[in-house]
Parts: structure tokens; sequence; C-alpha cells
């Protein structure tokens, strides 16, 4: 799917009919929906939005908007991609791991939880990849430990 809405594209030379001139950078952000698809804008003299069911299938969306990125002089323009991280507050975290939010909170008071990347005033947020990595970890020490105790537990005769 690809939107695309012509802007104001007074005195410059059209890439791909677009509106960008060669040799230009052009700004893209780009983020991961929860459901791991990809969504992208870019601004400027035309607004642009992509989305795709990965990063690359979003950016090539975005790139053939800009008719391969060349200008009739053969020009490239560069995208300057920003990729916006997911990001999950206790609720999320919970939702990850299955566990109830006042489990979280024990692990976060314990210090067995990472570090968040921002305290705000509605809560600590986590980037959502460290998060599933606490997960995978955390699901690896207690399959471990139950492991361990049914090899320790006493066999009936």
């Amino acid at each position: 799917m690809f939107d695309c809405r012509q802007g104001d594209r007074t005195g410059s030379k059209s890439v791909g009919g677009l509106g960008y001139r060669g040799g230009m950078e052009v700004r893209v952000a780009m983020r991961q929906a929860p459901d791991g698809s990809w969504s992208a804008r870019m601004e400027g003299p035309v607004e642009a939005r992509a989305t795709g069911p990965d990063a690359e299938g979003c950016l090539a969306a975005l790139r053939a908007a800009l008719a391969d990125g060349l200008d009739a002089d053969g020009e490239a323009v560069t995208l300057v991609v920003e990729t916006v991280p997911q990001l999950a507050g206790v609720a999320e975290a919970a939702a990850v791991l299955g566990w109830d939010k006042r489990r979280v909170i024990t692990y976060i008071n314990r210090g067995s939880f990472p570090p968040p990347v921002q305290a705000l005033a509605s809560g600590r947020v986590w980037l959502r990849r460290d998060v599933e990595a606490f997960a995978e970890e955390w699901q690896a020490r207690y399959q471990a430990r139950q492991r361990a105790r049914r090899r320790a537990a006493p066999k009936d005769p």
C-alpha cells in the first residue's frame, strides 16, 4: 500500500515527478507496529507514507515512489532513515512475559528487570526488544530450574 500526496514543488527539479532534487537527502521515519509490520513517513516537498510486512518492503515502497531515486541528470536522492524503536511500559512488559503488572513491578523493585530507557511521570519505559530478550532469558532459566527439580526429585521404586 502506498499513499503519496503531492506538495509544493516550485523551484526544484523533479525526481520521478515528486519534487525531489538529485543529490539531496530526504528524511524518513520508520516504525514497527505491534503486529510486526512496518510503516514509514517521508516529509518534505512531498509527504509520502508506505507500509510493508518488513522494514525492507516498506523502504522499497518509498524508493518506488521516488522512481528509483534518480532525477533527469542521474543524481541519486539519499534516504536518511530514522528507525523509531518500539517501546513498552509495565503493562506491555507484563503482556510480553505473560505475567500480571504486579509481578513486573516486583522484579523491577528487586533490581532483577532491565533498566528502563526513560522514567516518565506516567511510568517507566523500555525498548520492547530488551523486554523480549529478558523474557527469553527468564524462560530459559525457569526451564533449567524445572529440569533440575525433576532430576533431584526422589524416584518411586
